[in-house]
């Protein structure tokens, strides 16, 4: 497997590949693929994704991935590192590099918002006029393109926190949320008591307070954000339900079992079949 590297902040390219066949790659930078056309899936991490035509997906540093088309597919792939980000004077994104690095792949696509699927594609064909026709300014313009496609990311992203997350809220809810995200494989880690000394709060105030930011207790939004991860491999990897179960802490696949029946109402082994039966 080839480890791509990027030697300039940015990069923008434009590729075609065709049904059949597969490139292998480990990023060491974070990568926006935009699906021009074409279907086929995406393996990442030992997940198989779907993608059509109009899909964005993200994809961060040391994700091991390869498109895998169904039909001759099209991509315009915008690759940046690290130190863009933190270098680049956002005025209204915290903690951007964090957004971006911890997203989950969930569905492939990260596009949530519809309007902002039209707007990708406005881009996108604005950004492959600019690599054909382009000449003076052509590397600014671009850059432009490429952060405003950033913050389209980040915006859309942002949609998997608490849907009642206040809009103002302060530092320390994002930096405890971006905690459970990280940490969610880890159930000690978890634990009230362990999110409130590590953050310097009661473990009373900690409940209270996370209530009043996001509008729903912190047990929920762990549990929430767990299942949705667990789903996520049921649906596209072919791990077996232990090996799952031993991912994210549980005891025994009964364990698991039990939790995921209590919040979805269904066992695992049913969903995946009928998760998977919707890709076939």
């Amino acid at each position: 497997m080839t480890r791509e590297r990027l030697y300039t902040a940015v990069e923008v390219v434009h590729k075609k590949i065709e049904s059949g066949s597969a490139i292998d790659g480990q990023l060491t930078f974070f990568q926006m693929a935009y699906v021009i056309a074409g279907t086929g899936r995406l393996r990442i991490n030992g997940n198989r994704i779907p993608y059509e035509t109009g899909n964005l997906m993200l994809l961060t540093p040391n994700d091991s991935h390869a498109f895998e088309p169904h039909t001759p597919s099209e991509f315009l792939l915008i690759r940046f590192n690290r130190s863009y980000i933190k270098e680049y004077q956002w005025k209204s994104i915290d903690h951007l590099e964090v957004l971006l690095h911890h997203a989950t792949h969930l569905s492939g696509c990260i596009l949530r918002c519809k309007s902002d699927q039209w707007l990708v594609r406005s881009i996108v064909g604005s950004m492959i006029h600019e690599m054909t026709h382009g000449s003076l300014y052509n590397e600014d313009i671009t850059r432009h393109f490429v952060n405003t496609l950033i913050v389209i990311a980040a915006r859309n992203i942002a949609m998997i926190r608490p849907a009642n997350l206040k809009a103002n809220a302060d530092q320390r809810i994002l930096d405890i949320i971006n905690y459970i995200q990280l940490n969610i494989a880890s159930p000690e880690k978890l634990k009230a008591t362990t999110i409130a000394s590590t953050f310097g709060l009661s473990h009373t105030y900690l409940g209270s307070y996370f209530k009043n930011q996001c509008g729903e207790t912190i047990q929920h939004y762990i549990a929430n954000y767990k299942i949705r991860l667990i789903e996520h491999r049921l649906k596209f990897s072919d791990r077996r339900v232990n090996e799952i179960a031993a991912e994210f802490g549980f005891t025994d696949e009964s364990h698991l079992n039990k939790f995921f029946k209590k919040h979805r109402h269904l066992n695992l082994t049913r969903y995946r079949k009928s998760a998977n039966s919707s890709f076939v």
